[in-house]
């Protein structure tokens, strides 16, 4: 497969999507040796879903289709750079490799600024804008404790 077929499939589905009245302009291919696993489109709109990024849907079915969590041995051609979440959405999945085409500047002028999520997330956790209070600490603390002793635990 030409590397250059997904990525472009990625950009078909983000103006395909987007006249449906889906969500914004952007789409997302998964691909594991030469072949397409999933495709993802934002449905934030449509699925009144905040979390439902181009990346991120993709991810979800792609995890479904191969029946497992990680995704190491796949790439994600993404129509628009990730955000932060779709980012660390990414990571967590463990994607081998992110091929993306236009890039963060290119979406800020469209009007979908990451930039303060970006500045948001180098901040201390007090200087943040949305206010955050750390509770019952030590109680969260026994549940990674027993994870740490459970047996049958499947590491991830």
């Amino acid at each position: 497969m030409n590397p250059e077929s997904p990525m472009r499939r990625a950009i078909a589905l983000s103006r395909e999507r987007m006249r449906t009245g889906d969500g914004g302009p952007f789409g997302a291919v998964i691909v594991r040796d030469g072949e397409v696993i999933a495709e993802g489109w934002n449905q934030v709109v449509s699925a009144n879903d905040p979390t439902a990024h181009a990346e991120v849907v993709a991810i979800r079915r792609a995890c479904a289709a191969l029946g497992r969590f990680e995704l190491r041995d796949c790439a994600i051609y993404t129509s628009c750079e990730p955000c932060p979440m779709c980012l660390a959405a990414i990571y967590w999945a463990r994607l081998g490799r992110i091929c993306y085409a236009a890039d963060r500047s290119d979406a800020a002028a469209a009007g979908f600024d990451d930039e303060v999520l970006y500045q948001e997330i180098a901040l201390p956790i007090e200087e943040r804008s949305i206010p955050t209070t750390r509770m019952l600490s030590a109680e969260a603390r026994a549940a990674f404790e027993e994870w740490v002793r459970k047996e049958d635990k499947v590491p991830y």
